[in-house]
């Protein structure tokens, strides 16, 4: 993959800057949509086990996501600006982190201050300059992208963004070709960038190591109505490659609809990570290596298959996920995994479900209440069971539950009203604190509860 998409990229943002003085030429504003997005969101999560703080983390917010996309001027290249303002704003921050004795402590949706108290608000403001050229977008600055290799994550009070570039080509009939190259993260709870990273190499101890270079390249390719393919490599400078296959395919069987989504991820080191130099500067990954070693080489394979059979309003799916190799599976983030996902079929609202050797079966329902007469209103439950996570002593497992309940008002002067609720509770075999050749694990049970409302400004 060639690594000059930033420079590129830098070269796109200079012409971007001239858009403005192109409005007259075409749909630079005529094209142009702004929106207000409103969400409440109020946590509470239990920790079930375990003597460390904090027991509880209790939280609630107001947040405002103000989204505006250009239209493109005219001619052969088209040129436009995004922004996104995120404002989070405390209605209740939960006490002060690290008190002891505390009932209940922030550090779930807010940043903290130096007292450990969350803060009244926090907020950023994020650009995009973009072009177009045919049926292809380059995009520079902020972005969310949702791809098989990083998954932008939107499941708090605000969403986790990236800074980089992505360039996108529909030019081939039912081919879809992303490339591009990421730099910095800013997560959900955050207002500063921060580099890049997996688990293992930050958010402990004296050296905290990253990058500022995640490359990824990918094709999703439509063989027919019934079946999609795809390719896409990612690789974190100094940390990881990583590649993925994909198929998802969709077959009438009887009254309903069979789909079956098969995904393998392979991914090996690279550069500082995978030398013993390296690996001792805490260029590392968590796993378990034996001798109750619990960081080193990435090594991780992924195998799964989640296969759903729908009909009217009812979908019921069961799937089987194993992980082989010595590391756990590595994906981008901070360095601690606050507030990324994964494109794992195990990404659940408390686990991923990623560990060394771990094997993970699970079954998922979901009931469309529109084929009962009451259109908007949504039911889901989730159960993931594992076991064969490799630790020094024995293998371990653990589970998860969590149940939605969702409803959009579908019309009437409240269109667009969202209310939400997730529950969650998960055990695990793994102990609570950091016994040598574990990874440890608290049980918890934990609730969710979204008001959320757009509002069209343009």
């Amino acid at each position: 993959m060639q690594r000059s998409t930033l420079s590129v990229a830098v070269s796109l943002a200079t012409l971007a800057g001239l858009a403005p003085l192109c409005a007259h030429a075409g749909g630079f504003i005529e094209d142009s949509k702004a929106s207000l997005t409103l969400r409440n969101f109020y946590i509470d999560t239990d920790n079930r086990s375990g003597n460390a703080a904090p027991s509880k983390q209790n939280e609630w917010g107001q947040g405002f996501m103000l989204n505006y996309s250009s239209g493109y001027t005219q001619g052969t290249v088209g040129f436009g600006v995004d922004a996104l303002g995120l404002l989070g704003v405390r209605l209740d921050g939960g006490g002060k982190a690290g008190k002891a004795n505390a009932e209940r402590q922030p550090g779930t949706i807010f940043p903290l201050q130096h007292d450990g108290s969350a803060v009244d608000e926090f907020s950023s403001l994020g650009l995009t300059a973009k072009m177009r050229i045919a049926r292809s977008e380059l995009r520079y600055g902020t972005l969310q992208p949702k791809l098989p290799v990083v998954v932008s994550n939107d499941a708090r009070l605000l969403p986790l963004t990236y800074e980089g570039a992505q360039l996108t080509s529909n030019d081939f009939s039912n081919l879809t070709l992303t490339a591009g190259q990421l730099e910095h993260t800013r997560g959900r709870n955050s207002t500063d960038l921060r580099a890049l990273s997996i688990a293992g190499a930050n958010g402990s101890g004296a050296k905290s190591r990253d990058s500022n270079h995640f490359y990824f390249a990918g094709a999703d390719y439509k063989a027919s109505k019934q079946l999609l393919l795809q390719y896409y490599y990612g690789e974190l400078d100094d940390f990881y490659q990583q590649h993925f296959l994909g198929l998802v395919h969709n077959l009438a069987l009887g009254p309903g609809i069979l789909k079956s989504d098969l995904r393998v991820f392979l991914s090996d080191s690279d550069g500082k990570n995978a030398s013993r130099a390296g690996r001792q500067d805490n260029y590392l990954s968590s796993g378990y290596y034996g001798g109750g070693v619990t960081k080193g080489e990435v090594d991780n394979q992924v195998y799964s298959g989640m296969f759903t059979y729908s009909l009217g309003g009812h979908s019921l799916g069961a799937g089987y996920q194993v992980l082989t190799g010595a590391s756990d599976f590595p994906y981008l983030n901070r360095g601690d995994g606050e507030g990324t996902s994964t494109y794992l079929i195990s990404d659940a609202q408390l686990l991923k479900f990623n560990r060394a050797g771990e094997r993970t079966w699970l079954t998922r329902y979901t009931y469309d209440f529109a084929a009962a007469g009451v259109p908007g209103l949504n039911f889901s439950v989730l159960y993931l069971n594992a076991e064969a996570i490799a630790t020094a002593h024995a293998d371990r497992g653990e589970w998860e539950r969590d149940i939605a309940l969702s409803y959009v008002t579908p019309s009437g002067p409240f269109k667009g009203l969202g209310l939400a609720w997730k529950n969650a509770s998960l055990r695990s075999g793994l102990p609570s604190s950091a016994t040598p050749g574990y990874a440890s694990q608290r049980d918890q049970d934990e609730n969710r509860l979204i008001v959320s409302y757009t509002l069209p400004l343009l």
